[in-house]
């Protein structure tokens, strides 16, 4: 019985990709990934379903064509439809004799010995196992209430602390909402504790702020330390693919405008702005330019200081970062050790990945591993055996 509050399930899969949905990515990377747990249970948990098999599965098994795009690195299904998808799993799960009760809320869980009782808004189900697919708290829009999580901490769970990951950020006031809609390619870093994290992909300006695969890869940092109450990281920005060794040469020994030089890598309109803040004049000359002038500009082309004030929450985070501790659950099974028979998988547990594919590939991956293990112990009890 698979019990579902929206009236057709699957809603997060719908908006993925732009409505695309990015099935897999185009490969699997576990060091990329974020826990507060013993990272090498997630990489154990991550590959128990192989890439190659979870194509083979969506295309073989689900008759879901994928195609891989270069450019962004990614498995989409060959109609670019996300709804093909999901209409597709949820066939699949019904021939396989999967009652689905949509519309339907999960009030409470409880356990009686061996024998489990799911309070929904429609009746009280009885069951041998309960799988916690979904609760997270990423994107309310979509029926996420943290119903999961609260099932986990009430059976005992270890639930490491909960914060927005794959969020945009804001800025406040907007001081750059005049470029809005501009998009380019970066390179961002942030000192947190001591370490360097460090991404890179598209950025996207915004009316509020920022956004983009950079922006939400790194956006973590920004919000982890919200919820722990840790210093606000300075996150650094190197505009296009020149580091400060490439531009060096350029600014000394080039000619023509400044202005136009830059153009030559990025927007206009940033150029302008980059030019701006470091008090560079527009019709400045390369062979005019003074020593101080080349210094700020190159840090504002590449370490400059992005002025975010806050992010966008769990209402755009795409998931949701921590949850229940990984080493709190079998490492096969994903079976609790608090309480037999229940079992967790996807958003709920202690991990996320980057843009682009990874997390749903983590929650194919522990969804697979909670349902085989599920059904076996099932047929485990009804031999007498466990």
């Amino acid at each position: 019985m698979l019990v579902e509050r929206t009236t057709d399930g699957g809603r997060k899969i719908l908006i993925s990709g732009g409505g695309r949905c990015n099935v897999l990515p185009a490969a699997l990377e576990p060091d990329r990934f974020i826990t507060a747990s013993p990272t090498h249970l997630l990489r154990h948990m991550l590959r128990a379903w192989p890439l190659e098999a979870q194509k083979q599965f969506f295309e073989d098994e689900l008759g879901v064509p994928l195609k891989f795009e270069d450019e962004s690195r990614k498995y989409f299904p060959a109609s670019d439809r996300a709804r093909d998808v999901r209409d597709a799993l949820v066939a699949f799960a019904r021939r396989r004799g999967v009652q689905c009760q949509f519309s339907t809320e999960v009030k409470n869980i409880t356990r009686d010995g061996d024998t489990w009782s799911v309070e929904t808004s429609r009746e009280v189900l009885t069951a041998r196992a309960v799988i916690v697919a979904t609760g997270g708290l990423s994107v309310p829009d979509t029926g996420s209430d943290g119903a999961g999580l609260r099932f986990a901490e009430a059976f005992g769970h270890t639930v490491h602390d909960l914060y927005p990951a794959l969020t945009p950020l804001i800025a406040n006031p907007p001081v750059h909402s005049a470029m809005s809609g501009l998009s380019l390619e970066v390179r961002i870093r942030a000192k947190v504790k001591n370490k360097v994290r460090e991404a890179q992909g598209g950025f996207l300006f915004t009316h509020r702020g920022y956004s983009g695969p950079a922006v939400l890869d790194i956006s973590d940092t920004v919000t982890r330390a919200h919820a722990t109450g840790d210093a606000a990281p300075v996150l650094r920005v190197q505009w296009g693919d020149l580091d400060a060794s490439a531009w060096e040469p350029l600014l000394t020994r080039g000619v023509g405008h400044v202005s136009s030089l830059l153009a030559a890598s990025l927007p206009q309109r940033l150029v302008d702005q980059l030019m701006y803040e470091a008090q560079v004049p527009l019709d400045r000359r390369i062979a005019d330019l003074r020593r101080s002038e080349r210094i700020a500009l190159l840090e504002k082309l590449t370490s400059y200081v992005l002025p975010w004030s806050g992010d966008e929450g769990f209402k755009k985070a795409e998931v949701t970062g921590g949850g229940v501790a990984l080493d709190e659950v079998d490492l096969k099974t994903l079976e609790s050790r608090k309480a037999p028979g229940l079992y967790f998988c996807g958003e709920v547990l202690d991990a996320f990945g980057p843009i682009g594919g990874h997390n749903f590939s983590w929650a194919w991956a522990t969804g697979r591993t909670a349902g085989r293990a599920a059904q076996e112990g099932q047929r485990a009890e009804g031999t007498g055996q466990r």
